[in-house]
């Protein structure tokens, strides 16, 4: 019987669904992350790898692998996996989009008000013993009703944060995208603006955008000295896209006034890192999609995925169709 490697636990259920279609299932459930090489080994004698977690798909990966018949990730990013080298390998490989936006914007959500009340911080005074007597100058945030919420990415993530910002405070929404979105200037009044005037003009700015060339980096020294100072820098999406050293140096000189991270460069943060005793951080051990419910998606998703890629069927959420062509 053929086998699937799967390099985390996932639901019960998307297992079933492996195990139903009939193909044994190899379950990697060790907290530690696989090295290339040991990912690698473990693929030996499988013909399809449902990958969670930051695996890199590689020309290395490809060439030692080549009895795999499809990929599956467990994620909607794909940042990891060189496209080139897959479609020269003939390799399907697909991803999960769409089923956790909701949570994942719920996330952004949950920073961009944690930060404007300073909520990590006030939480920890308390640890320390510091709650004592009332100053009414001491402890203060903002208020985000009527501000403006600039959206990097206003796809599907981008979108429902910024639904969620105009119905709960009546947020403008201004939007800078390689497309414009109709849909959000029609139902949003979303404005389209350069990126540029995208970082002049946000109180709240929160990135929903992929990691890419274009993109790495993008938030650096000159990109924060373009911001407003009360604004709000909130990012789900991936660490790389911002310099935290840049990052580190606004938010200590006052030229942004805080930061809600669920994404880190690298990843895990290092426990020492001076972001994580700032008032005006929050930061998140990258848990944008993780609920019950959008987590069993996306092992559902992937698991079904896998399977077509074995049956010799097109992936249905395949992010490299030319391998069909």
């Amino acid at each position: 019987m053929e086998k699937v490697l799967i390099t985390r636990r996932i639901s019960d259920d998307a297992l079933a669904l492996i195990r139903n279609s009939g193909y044994e299932t190899t379950v990697y459930a060790e907290l530690k992350n696989i090295s290339q090489d040991e990912l690698i080994k473990m693929c030996e004698g499988h013909v399809g790898l449902l990958s969670v977690g930051p695996n890199q798909i590689d020309e290395h990966f490809l060439g030692a692998c080549p009895q795999l018949k499809g990929i599956a990730l467990m994620s909607v990013g794909y940042d990891k996996v060189d496209l080139e080298a897959a479609n020269k390998h003939r390799m399907p490989i697909s991803n999960t989009p769409d089923v956790l936006s909701e949570a994942t914007a719920d996330t952004a959500f949950l920073l961009m008000l944690s930060v404007a009340r300073n909520a990590f911080y006030m939480h920890k005074s308390i640890e320390r013993g510091e709650w004592n007597f009332f100053d009414p100058m001491q402890n203060l945030g903002q208020e985000l009703y009527g501000k403006t919420l600039g959206v990097l990415g206003l796809g599907r993530i981008g979108l429902e944060m910024a639904k969620k910002a105009k119905a709960a405070y009546g947020m403008d929404i201004i939007y800078h995208n390689r497309n414009r979105n109709e849909q959000a200037e029609k139902e949003l009044g979303a404005k389209y603006l350069s990126f540029d005037e995208l970082l002049q003009q946000s109180d709240v700015l929160t990135v929903h955008v992929n990691l890419t060339e274009e993109t790495k980096g993008l938030f650096d020294k000159s990109a924060f000295s373009k911001m407003k100072p009360n604004a709000i820098f909130i990012n789900t999406a991936r660490g790389a896209i911002h310099n935290e050293e840049d990052l580190l140096l606004a938010l200590q000189n006052g030229t942004i006034w805080g930061a809600g991270l669920d994404v880190t460069n690298p990843e895990p943060m290092d426990s020492n890192n001076p972001l994580l005793n700032m008032e005006n951080v929050c930061v998140l051990p990258h848990i944008g999609s993780a609920t019950k419910e959008t987590r069993e998606k996306m092992a559902m998703m992937a698991a079904e995925n896998i399977v077509a890629a074995l049956k010799g069927e097109r992936m249905p959420q395949v992010i490299n169709p030319e391998v069909y062509k």
